[in-house]
Parts: C-alpha cells; sequence; structure tokens
C-alpha cells in the first residue's frame, strides 16, 4: 500500500518558531524509521528560533528565499532548489527577509539524538 502525504502548512503545528509539518516518521508507521523530515513554513520578515542539535540536516528548498546562519559564519543565501547542509552540533538560525512564505523539507539523522553518557 503506498502511503501519500501532502506538504501543507495547514497541517503544520508551531515549532522552533515557525509553522513545522512532521513528515517522517508518518503516522501509522509499522517501524520507527533511521531518519526524520518535516516541511519548514518561516513567515515573512522571521526569523526560526536558534536550533543546535547531534544531528546532521539536509534542508531541501522548496520555495521563496531566505539566509542560513551558522554561529560564528557568515550568513549563507538560500533560494528554490537549493539543497543546504547543516553540521550536527552547530547553532543555527534561518532568516526570512522576504514578504513571502519561505518553504524548504528537512531531513535529518539519527532520528533521534543519542543520549549523554554520564561519566
Amino acid at each position: 500500500m503506498v502511503t501519500k502525504i501532502r506538504i501543507d502548512q495547514g497541517s503544520a503545528a508551531e515549532e522552533f518558531g515557525m509553522a513545522c509539518q512532521r513528515l517522517i516518521p508518518w503516522q501509522g508507521s509499522a517501524e520507527e524509521p533511521p531518519l526524520g523530515a518535516m516541511a519548514c513554513f518561516l513567515p515573512a520578515g522571521a526569523s526560526s528560533d536558534p536550533d543546535c542539535h547531534d544531528q546532521d540536516e539536509v534542508m531541501i528548498i522548496l520555495s521563496g528565499s531566505g539566509t542560513v546562519s551558522l554561529k560564528g559564519e557568515e550568513d549563507e543565501p538560500c533560494t528554490a532548489g537549493d539543497l543546504v547542509v547543516l553540521p550536527r552540533n552547530q547553532e543555527h538560525i534561518v532568516h526570512n527577509p522576504t514578504d513571502s512564505v519561505f518553504t524548504w523539507v528537512s531531513v535529518y539523522w539519527p532520528l533521534h539524538e543519542r543520549k549523554a553518557v554520564s561519566a
């Protein structure tokens, strides 16, 4: 059976200072996948909350344009059709200086961050 999920801002919830729609894992999936994915919708003139995690992340830009800021580095402009690689454990913020919604799909792995081991 094929599972089909429509990327839709109306199905998104507030996370990370923007609207996010969880795509993977999907509701009703039989097994937990090794990665996660979500569609992100950043409103015009807004910035995401700062985020830092022990997971690699790839942003696939669907529409609009904006910039990605990595702590300590220059802002990287990105637009529809770009693929942006964000390294793990590096704080990042996405900015949308335009007057339209900036939309992308983030794919990240592993699905869960590793738990810290106490010494």
